[in-house]
């Protein structure tokens, strides 16, 4: 569906001189700075994959985002999008794909929420039939109903999100970017619109690619995931072989009246310690190729005053962080 081989992105801009007359001298001087936003990517998704592609802040997420959707040309490298160069037929490439940015909308922020869906299908052709069909169904499942004749400008936020993925999907195209599509949201806003992504997933075989800061958004809708910093990829795979890869440990979490910082315990390491009223929480680490969980157990409840514990597999997001601290490349 989605394939695209040694991507580079270059942006040059002039460069700053200092000193008197700093701006004049800028002007007229030839000299420019280039910045490689996307440095080397290749990346293939597969028809109806949900493909999480995760990064900082300026690690080039958005920035292959757009040339996928054609709004930018890429300095070098190829790409396409079935079958379609996306810059050299954006007309074609347009009713391919759905794009939701989390920033901005699509929707006329003067028009009631219907009539902008009315224009948009008026835009793509679509037969009055089916487009009431398909948005009755959204409707349905966004509970969108209460405010669907609303003015976009007198809409929440997640509301306007919600109203931005129907428009996205409304003529139901085949691959569906969503750059931070939850951002800002709360809990039940969220919740709402993974189950969507996830049902137009399921039933109508998206193919879709998200990035988000929200690492839920990924645990939830993706199975495989692309980490990307600096313009260059870093890891792409499932996320149970990114734990195992980068996080081969389990934790064990546990409350007690009083835990020394040079507790020793075989087989486990102490983490950390934090105050929790009259107690103390503790984090131990260990590794289960050389100590199964119960035994784990076992050492920390003979060499502690346990009150509480719990066992848990490091979090994605813990995993995510170590990988951008130790910036290595994966083959």
């Amino acid at each position: 569906m989605i394939r695209a081989e040694t991507l580079v992105k270059e942006f040059t801009r002039p460069q700053r001189v200092q000193g008197r007359f700093s701006g004049l001298r800028s002007f007229l001087s030839t000299r420019t700075v280039t910045t490689r936003a996307v440095d080397d990517v290749s990346l293939r998704i597969d028809d109806g994959e949900i493909v999480g592609y995760l990064g900082p802040n300026g690690a080039g997420k958005s920035t292959t985002i757009k040339m996928l959707t054609g709004v930018l040309v890429p300095t070098s490298g190829h790409v396409e999008v079935e079958g379609i160069v996306p810059w050299k037929d954006r007309r074609a490439n347009a009713r391919n794909i759905g794009a939701v940015f989390g920033q901005r909308s699509q929707l006329w922020t003067d028009l009631p929420l219907r009539e902008s869906f009315d224009l948009i299908a008026s835009l793509y052709g679509l037969d009055p039939v089916d487009y009431r069909r398909s948005l009755d169904g959204f409707v349905d499942l966004l509970e969108m109903g209460p405010f669907l004749d609303t003015a976009v400008r007198s809409l929440s936020l997640g509301q306007r999100m919600r109203g931005d993925i129907v428009a996205a999907m409304l003529y139901r195209p085949p691959v569906l970017y969503l750059d931070e599509p939850t951002v800002g949201l709360d809990v039940v806003a969220k919740a709402r619109i993974r189950d969507f992504i996830a049902e137009q997933n399921r039933t109508e075989g998206t193919t879709v690619l998200l990035t988000t800061h929200d690492i839920s958004d990924i645990e939830q809708l993706a199975r495989r995931v692309v980490i990307i910093d600096d313009g260059r990829i870093l890891y792409d795979g499932g996320l149970e072989s990114l734990r195992d890869r980068y996080a081969p440990f389990r934790e064990i979490v546990v409350s007690a009246p009083r835990i020394p910082d040079s507790t020793d315990v075989p087989g486990l390491t102490l983490t950390r310690t934090v105050a929790a009223g009259d107690e103390v929480r503790a984090t131990f680490r260990f590794d289960p190729a050389d100590l199964s969980a119960p035994a784990a157990i076992g050492r920390l409840t003979s060499s502690l005053a346990i009150t509480d514990l719990s066992s848990r597999e490091p979090d994605v997001e813990d995993v995510i962080r170590q990988i951008y601290t130790d910036r290595g490349v994966v083959a």
